[in-house]
Parts: C-alpha cells; sequence; structure tokens
C-alpha cells in the first residue's frame, strides 16, 4: 500500500466562480508544488475541462479524478466523479437535459470558458452553469451510481449549499460513498458537530477557486496503485484501503 496526497474539488476556468488564472497549465503546476498525486477536476454543472487538465497532469505524474460539482434541485452541491470519458461523457449529457437554459449574459457571473494546453478558449459557456438542475439530490445519486461513479455531498459545513444547511439533514437512503468537509473545520470537530458515523468517510479538499488555495487542505488516500477503481475503494473503506482527512 502506498500513501498519496490528494484534492478532489478543484474549479478550473470554466466556474463562473473560478478565477482566470485557474487554467489546466496552471492548476497542474500548482498541484506539482503542493506535492498532490490525485486531483478532483469539479467545476460547476459540467464536466468539459477535464480532458485537457487529465492530458497535462499525466504528463507531471498526477492522475486526475474526472468529475463536476452538481447542484441540485435542492441548491445542494454535490461531488461526482466518473471512471472513463466514455462515462463522463454520458454524464454530461444528463447535465445539458437537466440544466435549466438561463444566458451568463455579459459573464455577469463570471465568465465560463474552456481552454485549450495552451490556455486558448475554445468553447464559451453560454448557459449559466451555477443555476440547480431539475432533478433531486436522490435522483441524481441514483444516475451517477448507475454510471459507476462515486458521489459525496460537498462542504457539509457551510452555511450555503450544503445538504445540512439546504435540507437540515441526510435524508434517509440516499446513497452517498462519502462527506467532504472545508478548509474550515477539522475532521474530529466534523465528526463531533455532525454526528458523523465512523463508517462513513470523511474527505477534506480545499474547493479552490484561486491558484494559492489548491492544496490548501487535502487528503490522503491509502491504496495499492493510483486508478479510479482504487480511488473508490479507498473512499468505501474495502481492503485495507481508507480515506485519512488532512
Amino acid at each position: 500500500m502506498k500513501t498519496v496526497k490528494a484534492d478532489l474539488h478543484i474549479h478550473t476556468v470554466l466556474s463562473p466562480c473560478g478565477d482566470l488564472d485557474m487554467s489546466p497549465a496552471n492548476i497542474v503546476e500548482r498541484a506539482v508544488q503542493k506535492d498532490l498525486g490525485i486531483i478532483g477536476i469539479t467545476d460547476h454543472n459540467s464536466t468539459l475541462q477535464v480532458d485537457v487538465v487529465e492530458k497535462l497532469a499525466a504528463e507531471r505524474g498526477i492522475f486526475v479524478l474526472g468529475g463536476v460539482e452538481i447542484t441540485t434541485r435542492e441548491e445542494v452541491h454535490c461531488l461526482a466523479f466518473f471512471p472513463d470519458k466514455n462515462t463522463r461523457a454520458e454524464f454530461q449529457a444528463y447535465l445539458d437535459l437537466n440544466l435549466p437554459i438561463i444566458p451568463n449574459r455579459d459573464g455577469k457571473f463570471g465568465y465560463q470558458v474552456v481552454v485549450d494546453d495552451n490556455d486558448q478558449i475554445i468553447h464559451m459557456e453560454e448557459k449559466l452553469l451555477i443555476t440547480g438542475l431539475k432533478r433531486s439530490i436522490g435522483e441524481i445519486a441514483k444516475e451517477v451510481h448507475r454510471l459507476d461513479g462515486i458521489f459525496i455531498p460537498a462542504h457539509i459545513d457551510k452555511s450555503v449549499n450544503s445538504i445540512l444547511s439546504q435540507l437540515g439533514f441526510i435524508p434517509p437512503g440516499l446513497a452517498f460513498d462519502a462527506l467532504e468537509i472545508s478548509c474550515y473545520t477539522t475532521y474530529a470537530d466534523a465528526r463531533k458537530k455532525y454526528g458523523i458515523p465512523q463508517e462513513v468517510t470523511v474527505i477534506r479538499n480545499s474547493d479552490a477557486h484561486f491558484l494559492q488555495d489548491v492544496g490548501k487542505c487535502s487528503s490522503d488516500f491509502i491504496l495499492d496503485r493510483v486508478d479510479y477503481q482504487e480511488i473508490k475503494m479507498s473512499i468505501l473503506g474495502i481492503s485495507g484501503r481508507s480515506v485519512i482527512p488532512g
């Protein structure tokens, strides 16, 4: 087994709230500086920037867990990750179908661009990405798992857009694989404050929108090798794999 440092909640220039310095190349360089072996790319309601980050990161020996930060109908933010390009593309189609058509006129909420590995703009997303989908958290979790994905309610300690701030509780029967906490609480405090059972994995990530925040907090993954299935086994605590929040 090996220990690999991971930050699984990073936004790029595609997220309207992401700084324009959050290009794939800059994110990868920052990840190298922070000694991250795994990074999660999680733009708001879109997977379209993952491929370029994946390409650049592979050249530097960093594994990209490709995913998305979903806003549910209840305005709950959740992370979802997928095994490969095909399942990401299938979930992207689901996002396109269920994201309301609200134009991001004149970049009012921030510019939403996809760039190539040379930071050149190749697509500008006109539909506002921070809108809640037409689907509930339970429906979205079901679709993520249908695609062999990983589903994680995000930053449960935050006072807005978390499952606890929006719903007040974690719905019984909700199929989730872990819970995420932010840099602003500790693992021990989160366990105690929110009554998280020991069998539930807790992951601590940066939710970086600015370069200086990449790797600001992280989690250690205990696994045999670095690939999607091993990461998923660590999150699920299978066969000696585990996650230790930083």
